[in-house]
């Protein structure tokens, strides 16, 4: 559609609400009693057949007008209902107002349910009220047989105008629909287990808890700079030294970072921290929650990256050093930052040059075995260098960590420490990060002088995990895109060349 044919469209509907008005109808009223919600007017449709006073309301889907009576479709958040309008039911004056709606009006109507002859339920209109007129049109929406045609399709646009999205292909709720009830979930499994869900700062001093680019805004009655938080990690560990023992909180988080199929630079994680545990405890519960919610939906196979993930098969535990040695054939007990940065720029990894060891494992590690690891597979033992806030693994030589990462086809959900827990040890490591800072890495950690301050009074021995709910999401409801997932996902400016 042109945007002058557009505009014309608009001026003409403008023209019909003051015509209106002039005729003493409300285009705009403030409310509307109404009895059922769509779904449930169907479902106790046999109950309610052939009594007047069922009041329904929605928006006008599609209107077939055929003399002095009529046929029209309209939607509410629960579903479709046929209308049928005759000139006798509802009289001259309403059943001419109806002929001049346009699809995309919001009407209520109250009537008796009945069905036609091929057997449709049905609304017989008794009255009809205008509750909102609509100015500017629908995307071009045909139907034939319940059936929508020529809807909004294109991808890009329907991210832009989510709410267009809805109204046009309104099968897409069933997603957030769908979210609604993992998130749900996901509380009763913790709530159940006697966590405590509280709520951290998005505005921080100084971010932290995760190796990330932070969005930076300044707060005008304090003078200072703050930062929209990565994670919320740290802050969970400081009630965990307060003397909470288990706590819980759903983040929103900020990366200023690329998007793509799996990230997005706002996104909703969930976190958790349990004093006296470790990670091979959290394991379990990582698998107990996964296996949770797979009940909660009532489904055991997942399609999600182009495979089946049965989250009812025991979930596969490995180190690291053992799925390098098996897909990238390096034994890692031979092998320094001198080999591992030979093995990348033999396959042709991005590494440079002044990488350590730790970022040239995990850069080949993201490249020659996560995409291998397709059913839900726990990697275990990560190098410290680029874990600063996991303690040693137990009787080792301090090279790796007691953390794992959850991946199911090909793609990271969870990340969890046996955390550490010693201030000086701490500190050292914060202190290395922050050189690597100094050095150019955009994405090392800053040193945060009150945390450290706060693991100095002590903090108890404690597992934490967080888990990428966007992603989660993306399983468990099938969709191939974190955008699909998203009611509001970001995107670029449209360019207006």
């Amino acid at each position: 559609m042109s945007e002058r044919t557009l505009n014309e469209i608009m001026d003409q509907r403008k023209e019909k609400i003051k015509s209106l008005v002039a005729e003493g109808v409300n285009p705009f009223p403030h409310t509307y009693d109404r009895s059922h919600k769509i779904e449930d007017a169907l479902d106790q449709f046999d109950e309610l057949q052939g009594q007047t006073g069922t009041r329904l309301a929605g928006r006008l889907m599609s209107r077939r007008v055929m003399g002095k009576a009529s046929f029209a479709n309209i939607m509410d958040g629960s579903g479709r209902i046929q209308l049928y309008l005759s000139r006798e039911d509802i009289g001259v004056e309403s059943y001419t107002l109806f002929k001049s709606l346009d699809i995309g009006d919001f009407i209520g109507v109250s009537g008796e349910l009945m069905t036609t002859r091929t057997g449709e339920k049905t609304l017989k209109v008794h009255e009809m009220t205008l509750l909102s007129k609509n100015v500017r049109p629908l995307p071009n929406v045909k139907e034939k047989d319940g059936q929508l045609f020529d809807g909004f399709e294109d991808k890009e646009q329907r991210y832009r105008k989510r709410y267009l999205d809805l109204i046009v292909n309104p099968e897409v709720k069933e997603t957030f629909v769908k979210r609604a009830k993992i998130y749900k979930s996901i509380r009763t499994f913790f709530d159940d287990s006697e966590y405590l869900e509280v709520e951290t700062p998005i505005l921080q001093p100084l971010y932290g808890g995760a190796s990330a680019r932070p969005f930076k805004t300044h707060h005008n009655a304090l003078d200072i700079d703050l930062f929209l938080r990565i994670a919320d990690e740290l802050y969970l560990k400081r009630l965990i030294i307060g003397g909470f023992e288990k706590v819980f909180e759903f983040s929103r988080n900020f990366r200023n970072e690329g998007m793509d199929r799996t990230h997005n630079p706002e996104f909703t994680a969930i976190e958790w921290y349990e004093a006296y545990v470790d990670y091979y405890y959290l394991m379990d519960q990582v698998e107990s929650l996964f296996k949770h919610l797979a009940k909660d939906l009532d489904q055991t196979v997942f399609a999600f990256n182009g495979h089946d993930i049965d989250l009812t098969q025991p979930f596969i535990r490995a180190t690291m050093a053992d799925l390098v040695q098996e897909y990238a054939k390096l034994d890692l007990s031979q092998a320094d930052e001198a080999e591992l940065l030979k093995v990348c720029r033999d396959n042709n990894i991005d590494a440079p040059g002044n990488s350590n060891y730790g970022q040239l494992l995990d850069a080949l590690f993201d490249e020659l075995v996560q995409p291998h690891l397709i059913h839900p597979t726990f990697v275990t033992e990560y190098p410290k260098a680029i874990s600063p806030l996991a303690k040693h693994k137990r009787d080792s030589d301090g090279t790796f960590v007691e953390r794992f990462e959850l991946f199911i086809a090909g793609n990271e959900f969870a990340n969890a420490f046996t955390e550490l827990n010693d201030p000086i040890d701490q500190r050292e490591r914060l202190e290395a990060q922050a050189a690597l800072r100094a050095a150019g890495d955009e994405e090392a950690q800053p040193v945060d002088e009150d945390f450290l301050q706060a693991m100095e009074y002590g903090m108890p021995p404690t597992g934490g995990v967080g888990v990428g709910l966007d992603r989660l999401v993306m399983m468990l409801t099938g969709n191939q895109s974190i955008r699909d997932v998203l009611l509001f996902p970001q995107m670029r400016p449209e360019s207006k060349g």
